[in-house]
């Protein structure tokens, strides 16, 4: 990878032509919390809340050098990509045609046309995102166009390379330690390949979500490998299967350079940088930041840069992501309970809950039967602790009940 370095750097460069550096920007919040130098570089300030832009319209530039002719350009995407793809194509005044999933929120779909105009068109096929690619990657082949991979593609990874530029520029040198979050892998081998080159002593980790660890596999396997099973709720990282090329550039990485953000988890990170710092995070990106109570011990005293990737929150989520993190902290709990069938047992169990315990849900499951009915019941509290008070009340009770918070086929069944 000689003279990597160089190209990155010209690829920043010409990167000016749309905007200028995203900020690099030390949290206080964060650094005395973990008696650290903490440093935010916020690609979700870029003109499409995401890094992805980058890679995009350097692919596009160099598509373009190579075959000024080249007017057309498809990708499949239900997110950063297809935006990032479409502003690109509005900049360099050429066609894009953009495939999304049916499933694909509204709210998405009309940020891409908006960043696009009337350069691109939308197509929306398929149910899942395999189906998707498949048509898109038909359609260009019919069309003579030219297919923007999101992550597998040497002039993508080059343009996400400007990330790692950038922060050395900003840092005025290198920082101890960049956190990275990582799907495809295009963000990782791009950032990694400039440093590691300008700035050998940096320490690396990176971060997948749990549902989507393609890295781990990756690294255990030696090579890229397919899950079985992904999943998407971290949308912008949930990737079933590492790139190859990205791979051939991470074929370094050790396993305890990957760390792995729970789903539930990252919703209490990105509560807390929206309430405490009015920073709006996507799940993907406050990887970076969530991992930071797990590297305490080893970023003590270090500079470190934590790359929060993309902001593109559909506030609709918002709900689902306090109840994920308010059932990871263990502040919200449901229960299936069985009510004996007599007077006074639903006044008996409320005089169970706590002065800090709320009940979000009610619902009878079963009416019919003659000496117990079922009862689908969530409480809100305000100290997890309050919930083994209010089992213990329970089982000297003699009521039975069922904890089924954990059990992800009840809970999405039922809740």
């Amino acid at each position: 990878m000689g003279g990597f370095s160089e190209t990155a750097r010209q690829a920043t460069k010409a990167l000016r032509e749309l905007f200028d550096p995203t900020p690099l920007q030390r949290n206080d919040h964060l650094s005395n919390r973990y008696g650290a130098d903490i440093w935010l570089k916020r690609e979700d300030l870029t003109p499409v809340r995401s890094y992805k832009l980058r890679g995009a319209f350097t692919a596009m530039r160099k598509v373009r050098a190579a075959d000024p002719a080249q007017d057309h350009f498809v990708c499949a995407s239900a997110g950063n990509h297809a935006q990032g793809v479409a502003y690109a194509c509005r900049h360099f005044g050429v066609r894009g045609t953009i495939f999304m999933p049916v499933t694909t929120p509204q709210q998405k779909i009309d940020k891409t046309r908006t960043f696009g105009g009337a350069a691109v068109e939308i197509v929306l096929t398929g149910d899942y995102f395999d189906q998707t690619l498949a048509a898109s990657q038909d359609f260009c082949a019919r069309a003579g166009a030219h297919f923007l991979s999101p992550f597998d593609d040497a002039d993508v990874i080059e343009g996400q390379a400007s990330v790692g530029v950038e922060i050395f520029a900003q840092l005025g040198g290198a920082p101890d330690m960049v956190i990275l979050p990582i799907g495809g892998g295009g963000l990782a081998a791009g950032v990694t390949g400039y440093l590691r080159e300008v700035a050998p002593t940096v320490d690396f980790r990176f971060v997948e979500p749990l549902g989507g660890a393609s890295l781990t596999a990756a690294v255990a396997a030696g090579h890229p490998v397919t899950l079985k099973q992904v999943n998407s709720f971290v949308d912008g990282a949930a990737v079933a299967r590492l790139g190859t090329l990205t791979f051939e550039r991470l074929d370094w990485v050790r396993p305890d350079q990957v760390l792995l953000a729970p789903e539930d988890r990252i919703c209490t990170t990105m509560l807390e940088m929206l309430n405490v710092e009015g920073i709006v995070l996507e799940p993907a990106g406050a990887l970076s930041v969530d991992v930071l109570p797990e590297l305490a011990e080893d970023i003590r005293g270090k500079t470190v840069v934590c790359v929060t990737s993309g902001g593109n929150f559909d506030f609709e989520r918002l709900p689902e992501v306090k109840e994920r993190a308010q059932r990871y902290s263990g502040l919200k709990k449901y229960f299936i309970l069985r009510m004996p069938q007599r007077p006074g047992a639903l006044r008996e169990f409320l005089h169970m809950l706590g002065p800090d315990d709320d009940i979000a849900r009610f619902e009878y499951l079963k009416k019919s039967a003659r000496n117990f009915g079922s009862v689908l019941i969530g409480i809100e509290t305000k100290q997890a602790g309050a919930f083994q008070d209010l089992t213990g009340k329970l089982d000297a009770a003699g009521f039975s009940y069922r904890d089924i918070t954990e059990d992800e086929a009840l809970a999405d069944f039922l809740i």
